[in-house]
């Protein structure tokens, strides 16, 4: 199984989304290099606050759907998490001794093997402690510049551009209107947007308003195609390349 083609995509780039997920298990070191090894613009990935105050890479709250263990990740410490095998790729219910949890240094040192945009999605409404935290160790890890945060949690995205005015930063969301337009031209701050709510006046109203879009989670090469001629920054994708 290989990724998916788009042959023209103009100015667009393409962000793998989990790494290549839809080849490899998600948010794992095997999508990570899998994307590494292709020409994606980024690699976006998730990650949360363990109870000890570290941080895990994985997209769901608890770990059931992947892991051999269904535990709550900000209810456990780091170790605990990292110690869960997670599904073998292939297999039928089989878990890896190779696939565990990776922590955000380790994602970021992938990032920086490969020179690939990491695109961060801080998980559920952090501490300001925590966020710092995640700042401290992506500068220490990585370059801020090749760096783009993004939450549906406003709120986190207020704190980053409070400590870093000019990092690259992007809302998650489905829902549009003018209030929102002009709180993110306030803030700078870009948006990363439902893809199927999207159309083409949309797109030219966001960039009027100095807005970069990206778009979630399209693996329809038409629909990418269609999102392409609009005219999209980004597209955040599980097999498209």
């Amino acid at each position: 199984m290989d990724t998916i083609r788009v042959k023209e995509k103009g100015k667009t780039k393409m962000v793998a989304h989990r790494g290549v997920s839809g080849i490899e298990l998600e948010n794992t070191m095997a999508s990570f290099v899998a994307a590494g090894n292709r020409d994606y613009f980024g690699v976006e990935t998730d990650v949360h606050a363990t109870k000890d105050g570290k941080f895990i890479i994985f997209h769901d709250d608890t770990t059931g759907r992947i892991a051999e263990e269904d535990i709550s990740l900000e209810e456990n410490d780091f170790s605990r998490a990292r110690s869960l095998r997670l599904l073998e790729r292939g297999t039928e219910g089989g878990y890896s001794d190779m696939q565990r949890p990776l922590s955000l240094q380790e994602y970021l040192r992938i990032m920086r093997r490969y020179d690939k945009v990491a695109v961060i999605e801080l998980k559920n409404e952090m501490a300001h402690a925590a966020i710092s935290e995640i700042l401290k160790i992506c500068k220490s890890e990585y370059d801020l510049n090749k760096i783009i945060f993004i939450s549906f949690s406003y709120a986190n995205l207020e704190y980053v551009r409070k400590q870093l005015p000019e990092q690259a930063i992007q809302y998650l969301t489905g829902d549009y209107s003018k209030e929102l337009i002009e709180r993110l031209k306030r803030d700078r701050i870009d948006i990363d947007f439902y893809y199927p709510f999207l159309n083409e006046d949309r797109v030219k109203e966001l960039h009027r308003n100095g807005i970069k879009i990206n778009c979630y989670t399209c693996d329809d090469p038409v629909d990418a195609e269609k999102l392409i001629g609009w005219g999209v920054d980004m597209i955040t994708t599980n097999i498209l390349q």
